[in-house]
């Protein structure tokens, strides 16, 4: 990727780690948020406010930027933009393995996100990646918040360290296949929670193809961090945040 590269969503779980690799890096960036702060870019693909401008002249957009009842706006806004802007960007959509598959809400917006960018006319990367494992800890704090935490039976998760996904672009997964129960498990054993661990049959075409692995990708378990290496990373930060030695 040679020239300016505009990053959106540059302040989420993603966003965060991929200009932080392109910084350390060296390459020119523009971080796109909604708010202003040291090095960003204020633009809104709600709204279209500070888009035009923010596409012009870069060589490649790394679309991070996402919402769970907006993605395909979001992405058409980012598009037109492009198309306006007179270049040509590499555009880099954020995706995640098996949505074809399974008939979330939120998943079929990637999935027309997809169909926007292999038709907008630009060059296009689509990326798509496994559950991060902050998404895994989110999830299992607020399902802990019962006595019961409840795991999705027969059904096995290929958890990703973010910043291993910030590094490269075709299909990745993580480094182990396991069971949400034993994931869940290990999250309680880090966090010092004691709850019972239920496991939970998801009925219909979501559970079915939850189940026979829709959302993993074996033949890229490229990642390296496994999901207790990253647990045991983040109790480090939390007890010293400041990193003192």
């Amino acid at each position: 990727m040679n020239g300016t590269i505009l990053v959106t969503g540059a302040t989420g779980t993603l966003g965060r780690a991929v200009v932080e690799r392109l910084s350390t890096a060296g390459v020119p960036i523009r971080a796109l948020s909604r708010h202003a702060g040291p090095g960003r870019w204020v633009g809104d693909l709600r709204t279209g406010q500070g888009i035009d401008g923010a596409v012009r002249g870069v060589s490649t957009i790394l679309h991070a930027a996402t919402g769970p009842r907006g993605d395909v706006e979001l992405t058409r806004t980012l598009i037109d933009a492009a198309r306006r802007s007179g270049g040509d960007p590499h555009l880099v959509y954020i995706s995640i393995v098996g949505i074809e598959r399974i008939p979330l809400g939120y998943y079929r917006q990637k999935v027309a996100g997809e169909r926007l960018v292999e038709q907008s006319g630009l060059p296009w990367t689509i990326q798509r990646a496994t559950q991060f494992h902050d998404l895994l800890v989110r999830i299992f704090g607020a399902l802990a918040r019962s006595p019961i935490v409840p795991a999705l039976s027969g059904t096995d998760f290929q958890p990703i360290d973010v910043r291993e996904v910030a590094e490269r672009l075709p299909d990745l997964g993580g480094p182990e296949i396991r069971p949400m129960a034993e994931l869940a498990r290990a999250w309680l054993s880090w966090t010092g929670k004691r709850r019972a661990v239920l496991p939970v049959r998801v009925p219909g075409t979501i559970g079915a193809n939850l189940r026979a692995g829709a959302q993993l990708t074996p033949q890229h378990a490229d990642g390296h961090r496994t999901f207790e290496e990253y647990l045991a990373e983040r109790v480090r930060r939390l007890r010293n945040p400041a990193g003192r030695a």
